[in-house]
């Protein structure tokens, strides 16, 4: 295993133990036991090999189709949400499909891309992007359904596709999404109060700008060490989920988000180096290249979502229900990406096992291009 991805994933569960214990201290023996089932689900996949993910990439993104489509039928919304169906509960078990369906996502397309190209057949690759993003955006999910079509233009990049290419895709995408967008919004027009209300700074429509207010005053009572887990603080709507950072800001301080940023960097610092590893393998095979678009597509449903998590909770997006992956609570999010750090284990694991032995890994960025 990556001793870098090891050190990430252990910070940032052992932060959100803080922040969830902060926030809601009677959550913190299940948040704990489903960090550490978490840990033990990343060292088994690391040892699997990615050409078995490529072989199950389809099975296992038609399997993520089913689920997106049995949640529009028996769904469940939330108490903040009652209107919409992201969740399956099956009463023991509650999860929520979309999270599941963006690494499924991921395993289809490396697996597509691997055995087919980049020159060829790009209808099917975009037809599933497509799909997956529909499906999660009837739910309607607007915040992770813009993930996960980010996700798949990430994904066509990081597997050569050409920049004209896929600016093509998105252009007529966009030119055939116009009709649909009225009729979207009309029959879910608190999308639009929410986002008009957060440019006007209107608390009356724009839902969570008290609750950005309530966290950003977390934020600077926690100072520079913070104030501990058992320090005074008013509750507030998901301290320990969407705004677990201002829990972790609070409890340890400006030293507490400095080593969550730094984790992140080290996931994506840790896949980029495996894209570049990949690179220097000749023959490119199809294993391998389906490794680097995995390394690639996993770090991006982790950092990616980190990103537009971070920027809520500072107030530059509207409030989009995106949890902070592997830190806040909730095991369908934690759960996910756990898989996704697997992931990225085997895909460098694989490239490290085929590397030429006259490159030398610490100089790669050094290299000359091909």
């Amino acid at each position: 295993m990556s001793l870098q991805l090891l050190i990430a994933q252990c910070l940032l569960l052992g932060l959100g133990l803080l922040g969830v214990a902060a926030a809601r201290p009677d959550l913190i023996v299940d948040h704990g036991s489903k960090a550490l089932l978490a840990l033990g689900l990343t060292f088994l996949l690391s040892r699997v090999r990615p050409r078995t993910f490529l072989k199950l990439g389809p099975i296992f993104w038609a399997g993520t189709l089913l689920l997106l489509l049995l949640v529009l039928f028996v769904g469940v919304g939330t108490v903040t949400s009652p209107g919409t169906k992201r969740w399956l509960d099956l009463g023991a078990l509650r999860f929520q499909p979309s999270e599941i369906a963006k690494l499924g996502l991921v395993l289809m397309l490396a697996s597509f891309f691997s055995r087919r190209g980049v020159q060829n057949k790009l209808i099917s690759a975009t037809l599933m992007i497509v799909v997956t993003t529909g499906l999660v955006f009837l739910e309607p999910d607007v915040g992770t359904s813009v993930l996960t079509f980010g996700l798949g233009i990430i994904l066509m990049y990081g597997a050569g596709v050409r920049i004209s290419n896929i600016a093509g895709f998105m252009l007529a995408l966009g030119l055939m999404a116009i009709p649909v967008a009225g009729v979207y919004l009309e029959k879910h027009p608190y999308i639009a109060e929410r986002f008009f209300g957060h440019v006007n700074r209107d608390p009356g429509t724009a839902a969570g700008l008290d609750q950005i207010g309530l966290a950003h005053r977390d934020l600077n009572f926690g100072g520079l060490w913070g104030q501990g887990p058992d320090g005074l603080r008013f509750s507030y709507f998901a301290a320990h989920t969407d705004m677990v950072i201002a829990s972790v800001g609070f409890t340890a301080g400006l030293l507490g988000v400095a080593m969550i940023l730094f984790a992140y960097w080290l996931i994506m610092q840790t896949a980029l180096e495996t894209s570049q590893l990949a690179a220097r393998i000749r023959p490119m095979t199809p294993e391998i290249h389906g490794a680097s678009i995995l390394a690639t597509g996993a770090m991006f449903m982790i950092v990616g979502q980190a990103v537009v998590n971070l920027l809520v909770a500072a107030g530059v997006f509207p409030v989009t229900g995106v949890p902070l992956p592997l830190v806040s609570y909730g095991f369908s999010s934690m759960l996910t990406m756990s898989l996704a750090l697997g992931v990225i284990h085997s895909a460098l694991r694989e490239v490290r096992r085929n590397l030429p032995d006259e490159v030398n890994e610490t100089d790669v960025v050094a290299l000359p291009a091909d």
